[in-house]
């Protein structure tokens, strides 16, 4: 699809694959409690900045991508494999690592 242009860098995922911005949500404790951040939980949700062009079938065709660049995903809390590009962090995962599209009203 598209590739993703970070700084000096250019990423195309190869087949299913998808590159990820995870996504920080605001969080303020009233309490003045600082976390650290290996206390955090890991976030979720994402944005695809890049997308490959699909998964190849036994029969040699390409099945596109139901995402696609800029969609705002929920993924599992251990998907993917982080990489660091830089020093911004992304993940690198399957199509079928994605549990949904988030979609606002």
């Amino acid at each position: 699809m598209v590739d993703a242009v970070l700084s000096k860098v250019k990423i195309r995922p190869l087949g299913d694959r998808v590159l990820v911005r995870p996504l920080e949500k605001e969080k303020q404790e009233r309490s003045g409690i600082i976390i650290p951040d290996t206390a955090k939980e890991k976030p979720q949700e994402g944005e695809i900045v890049a997308a490959g062009k699909g998964k190849v079938a036994d029969d040699g065709k390409v099945i596109p991508m139901e995402v696609k660049v800029g969609d705002k995903i929920l993924y599992g809390k251990y998907s993917g494999t982080e990489i660091k590009i830089d020093d911004k962090e992304y993940l690198i995962m399957h199509q079928e690592d994605i549990l949904g599209i988030l979609e606002s009203k």
